[in-house]
C-alpha cells in the first residue's frame, strides 16, 4: 500500500488498523485534557513533534502513515486519509476543515471494479499555511513557505514560496 501499488482495503490486516485507528480517534475526541490528548495523538501519528498540537475533531484511516514535524498547528475538522504516507514538515498551519487524500482508485474501470485501490504520498513542506477548506490531492507537494488559498483542491505540486489559489488550484504570486 505506501509503495504505490494496488491493494485491498479489505484485507484483515488493515481493517484491525483502521479500528485502532478509530478507537484512538474516539478516545482523543473525548478527552477534555489537552496533555492526554496530545500522548493519545503521539501514540496514533506515525511521528508527532514537540509543540505540535491538533484541535479534535480529527479523522483519519491508520494514523501511523502521518508524520507530523513539530510546531504544527492543525484546526478543527480536518481529514487525512493516509493510505500513502503523509508527512506535514516544521511549523505548518492548516486551517479548518481541511483535507489531505493520500488515498486513489485506479483509472482503469474494470480495476476499479475489482474492489483495488492505490495510496500516493502527500507532502506539505515546512513553514506553509493551507487555508480554510482545501483539498490537498495523492501524490502532491506543497512546497516550503508556501501559502494555500482557502478552498482549494490542489491537484498539482505547489512551488515553495508561492500563494496558490483555486480550483484547479495554480501560483497566484511570488511570496
Amino acid at each position: 500500500m505506501l509503495s504505490g501499488e494496488l491493494y485491498r482495503a479489505d484485507d484483515p490486516e488493515l481493517v484491525r488498523a483502521r479500528r485502532r485507528c478509530r478507537d484512538l480517534l474516539r478516545r482523543i475526541d473525548a478527552d477534555p485534557d489537552e496533555g492526554s490528548r496530545t500522548a493519545l495523538f503521539a501514540g496514533l501519528l506515525g511521528a508527532f513533534g514537540s509543540g505540535s498540537f491538533i484541535q479534535p475533531p480529527f479523522r483519519c484511516d491508520y494514523g501511523s502513515f502521518i508524520r507530523v514535524g513539530e510546531r504544527v498547528f492543525i484546526n478543527y475538522d480536518c481529514t487525512i486519509l493516509d493510505c500513502g504516507l503523509v508527512t506535514i514538515g516544521d511549523g505548518v498551519q492548516i486551517a479548518s476543515g481541511v483535507q489531505l487524500l493520500a488515498a486513489d482508485h485506479p483509472r482503469e474501470p474494470e480495476l476499479r471494479a475489482a474492489g483495488v485501490e492505490l495510496g500516493r504520498p502527500v507532502v506539505i513542506q515546512d513553514n506553509v499555511w493551507i487555508g480554510a477548506g482545501a483539498i490537498v490531492c495523492p501524490g502532491v507537494t506543497v512546497g516550503r513557505d508556501s501559502i494555500v488559498g482557502a478552498g482549494s483542491v490542489v491537484t498539482r505540486d505547489v512551488p515553495a514560496g508561492v500563494m496558490a489559489a483555486g480550483n484547479p488550484c495554480r501560483v497566484i504570486r511570488e511570496l
